[in-house]
């Protein structure tokens, strides 16, 4: 988590993966690397390889999807869990990296735990 908090205010780009701007899965993706973990630049692929939990499981540093129907197929957003309801995430282009509530946006649809 510390190294995902330290990209706050850092900008998204679409497929960057650091040192100094990010999008969704290349934030995660470089967070979990700096604990040790290998996980893919992709979201879809970062749940696959992850296991999945429920909302009620949720810990610091599990992972946080949005998709656009109840397929994980569907999952175009990440976000890593810091705990107390919130998660650090790079959300979209003209929105730095940030941590704010899982429901700032929309209620997310899946977690995991790598």
């Amino acid at each position: 988590m510390a190294h995902a908090r330290q990209q706050i205010g850092d900008p998204y780009k679409w497929g960057a993966a650091g040192p100094n701007a990010w999008d969704c899965s290349g934030l995660t993706m470089g967070a979990w690397s700096a604990g040790g973990k290998s996980l893919p630049h992709y979201s879809v692929a970062q749940y696959t390889q992850s296991t999945p939990i429920t909302a009620a499981q949720l810990a610091p540093g599990d992972l946080v999807f949005w998709g656009s129907s109840s397929s994980p197929g569907s999952i175009y957003h990440v976000g890593l869990y810091t705990g107390g309801g919130m998660m650090v995430h790079a959300p979209r282009t003209g929105r730095p990296v940030v941590e704010e509530s899982i429901y700032a946006w929309q209620a997310p649809d899946f977690f995991a735990r790598p």
